[in-house]
């Protein structure tokens, strides 16, 4: 067994252990892990097809070291926790734990076992404590990669799609940091307009630089496909989160609104409207209610000169201001549009449901609706949240882009400027400045 060790700092929140099966030989690889802010590398050969894991010293890969003697968690690890072997080229792992192994989330039962299938994540003690991913050598996800990207990065599961291709979760193979791989498939698109999203969503990308955008961290591409590694959202979409909860708490709106208010202003003093907002486009940095956000997807942005107006109809119709549908072909559009598109994010957000949508009972289309400024907030969603946060939507859902709140004048609403939420957050001093703090 070959060990290498590192120590670096990092902020994670759990750790993961890639295990990779290939033939009679495994491959592991030790992530993140959350003691005292440091990073635990491992890379081990292990030529046996069955092996221990827990705190006792005589397992195949003891979890008792110094760093992880430390974590809080480590007495709710088992001497010995769970195996993993192989039988006829079936992957397994037995759960011997007091505390549970779960796999996807699922337990596995003391005293059970289960087949692994590529990319099951598998946690210890408790569903959302991750510590392992088991990665199948034997599917091979890297063939039709570019060299360069499969030597850098490791790649696993899928965890995302969207209208200009799929995205994947990736281990960077040096540090073991968790990111997203977007591949864009030329193939799919006319040539033309594969070549044209794919470059201003890259263009986009290299140009900004702001805690509340995603980062894009490495470019690659070859004739078939275009390959952008981005920084990973561990809390997926706000979408997501609003579908779960139903309605967001409205302190919680108003944080992420407040970021995203932030991320926009920033486009657009850097002449980037980005004309595709919603809450699918917003990612959370964790799956706690208080985090940080990020705006992605450009690949409908457009970079303007700051005079300049749009003609083109695009972004998703639902969260589109009327003036695409009015004047896109005519005397254009501003960036007055994400202003549009930002507050019916906010009404979904402290809603739970969106003032324009199909099939609604005044009988008119979605674009008539949003031409003609047509919602309602229905009383027993509406009674609870305060008549500021009304006032902002109202002034953002104005149908006239000239009557409409800025951005910047919604960053000066009484809304914002009331302080009621006590908040931390990581990252550079230009997003904790204004924050809600007590």
């Amino acid at each position: 067994i070959k060990l290498l060790q590192q120590h670096t700092t990092t902020s994670s929140s759990e750790f993961f252990l890639c295990i990779f099966p290939l033939a009679s030989v495994y491959s592991l690889l030790l992530a993140s892990i959350e003691m005292v802010g440091l990073v635990l590398l491992f890379s081990p050969d292990c030529v046996e097809d069955d092996a221990w894991f827990g705190r006792h010293t005589k397992c195949n890969y003891s979890f008792d070291v110094p760093i992880l003697r430390k974590s809080s968690r480590f007495a709710a690890y088992s001497n010995k926790h769970f195996r993993i072997f192989r039988e006829k080229n079936i992957v397994y792992v037995f759960d011997n734990s007091n505390n549970g192994t779960f796999v996807d989330g699922k337990v596995i039962g003391k005293g059970k076992m289960l087949p692994l299938a590529n990319n099951a994540v598998l946690s210890l003690a408790e569903e959302r404590h991750k510590v392992f991913v088991f990665i199948d050598l034997m599917v091979d996800e890297q063939s039709n990669l570019p060299k360069e990207l499969s030597e850098k990065y490791m790649i696993t599961k899928k965890i995302g799609v969207g209208v200009c291709g799929e995205v994947k979760l990736a281990f960077e193979r040096a540090t073991c940091k968790k990111v997203a791989l977007k591949t864009i498939n030329k193939k799919d698109f006319p040539a033309s307009t594969a070549t044209r999203s794919a470059e201003r969503e890259i263009q986009i990308l290299q140009k900004i630089d702001h805690p509340c955008l995603i980062k894009t961290k490495d470019f690659f591409q070859t004739d078939d496909s275009y390959y952008i590694v981005l920084e990973l959202m561990e809390g997926g979409e706000l979408y997501d989160r609003v579908k779960s909860k139903q309605q967001i708490k409205e302190p919680i709106a108003k944080l992420y609104f407040y970021q995203m208010l932030k991320a926009v202003e920033y486009l657009h003093n850097n002449g980037i409207i980005h004309r595709d907002l919603k809450p699918e486009n917003v990612l959370l940095s964790s799956h706690d209610d208080v985090c940080i956000i990020k705006i992605t997807d450009f690949n409908q942005s457009k970079i303007l000169e700051e005079s300049a107006l749009m003609r083109t109809l695009c972004g998703t119709p639902t969260y589109l201001a009327p003036e695409v549908f009015t004047d896109a072909v005519t005397v254009g559009y501003s960036r007055a549009v994400d202003a549009w598109s930002l507050g019916v994010v906010l009404f979904v957000c402290l809603a739970g449901y969106p003032p324009f949508y199909p099939n609604a009972r005044i009988g008119l289309s979605v674009s008539d609706q949003i031409t003609q400024g047509i919602y309602t907030f229905i009383p027993s969603k509406w009674d609870g949240i305060s008549d500021d946060a009304k006032d902002v939507v109202k002034k953002l859902l104005r149908v006239d882009p000239n009557a409409r709140l800025t951005i910047e004048e919604a960053l000066q609403h009484p809304w914002l400027m009331v302080r009621f939420i006590a908040v931390s957050l990581p990252g550079p001093s230009a997003i904790n400045a204004g924050m809600f703090t007590a």
